[in-house]
């Protein structure tokens, strides 16, 4: 395994950990207020990078609660850089088109 992966495998715990923290906080609240607290959190804090690779992690099936599945319903998927530059009339690169068909 490569420096690189390592990266990406530890910056994925830590996505993940940090999620299941903010669950964990929520879990003393009603399962409606938590959902929507987790949701919140996220969505204020969480840089589009972040819930961008939220989301892949998400639908690769990652360790999350029960209660970060249940509010990435409410959590704003960020648009990708291909559909960010359509939106302001660009044409996006060949590499950008690539990356958001994965």
């Amino acid at each position: 395994m490569s420096h690189d992966e390592d990266h990406i495998t530890s910056t994925s715990e830590k996505l993940v950990r940090m999620a299941n923290q903010i669950a964990a906080f929520f879990h003393s609240k009603s399962r409606e207020e938590g959902v929507a607290g987790v949701a919140e959190h996220i969505n204020k804090f969480w840089e589009p990078r972040m819930r961008r690779q939220f989301f892949e992690l998400l639908d690769s099936g990652e360790g999350f609660d029960e209660l970060v599945v249940a509010a990435s319903a409410r959590i704003r998927r960020p648009i990708t850089p291909a559909e960010a530059d359509l939106k302001l009339g660009l044409t996006p690169s060949p590499a950008d088109v690539a990356a958001s068909q994965k």
